[in-house]
């Protein structure tokens, strides 16, 4: 299932916590090789781990991470504007209808439906929250991923080339991408439904 969850919220779920972020050393340390801080409890956390953000979660039936995604205002602190902004030209992007994605991560023998879930639930957000886009920075590997998923977005900008090429993407999904991605994920629209108002209510307010 998904779940949408604050930083408070998260840590109310141990074990969704501490599998998160296990799964995320794991991915960004173990395989991918990036030079991230993993801490004595093996998990890796950065200084966007903070009060303001928002964690979608799949959460497998055991409780344990399947797979999460973290969103950020890009008016305020974040990656794409502190660490990527020559992806775009040298300029900031800050737009209270943009929202930053990072840390996208699946877990170890996360099947194709995670990924597709979760970009589900990124368009969730994006309908339902009034926003516009959401930016992220992305490797070659999620490019092949985001093909799949059938939720490519707009380059702003990149660097390097084949597997070492980094990207700036764009993400708005219209109706008929959000209904490509709700097959591939093999979740209902009314299920999604449920998923996102258990976590924001009627009003859209985040309610853990």
């Amino acid at each position: 299932m998904l779940r949408y969850l604050s930083a408070e919220g998260v840590a109310r779920h141990p074990l969704l916590r501490d599998t998160m972020f296990r799964d995320r050393a794991a991915q960004f340390r173990d395989r991918l090789g990036w030079a991230v801080q993993v801490d004595a409890a093996g998990f890796e956390r950065d200084a966007y781990d903070v009060p303001a953000a928002l964690y979608v979660i799949w959460q497998a039936r055991d409780g344990r991470h399947g797979g999460s995604m973290r969103f950020l205002p890009t008016t305020g602190r974040c990656m794409v504007n502190e660490h990527f902004a020559h992806l775009n030209g040298g300029l900031p992007l800050r737009d209270a209808r943009i929202w930053e994605c990072t840390r996208f991560c699946l877990a170890p023998g996360a099947g194709p439906h995670v990924a597709a879930a979760l970009m589900l639930a990124g368009g969730e957000l994006l309908e339902r929250q009034g926003l516009r886009h959401f930016v992220g920075v992305f490797d070659a590997n999620m490019e092949r991923i985001y093909r799949r998923i059938g939720s490519c977005p707009q380059v702003l900008g990149q660097a390097g080339a084949g597997r070492d090429r980094v990207s700036l993407g764009l993400w708005s999904l219209t109706a008929a991408a959000q209904m490509r991605v709700a097959r591939r994920a093999g979740v209902s629209a009314a299920l999604s439904d449920l998923w996102y108002r258990r976590a924001f209510g009627d009003d859209g307010a985040l309610l853990a």
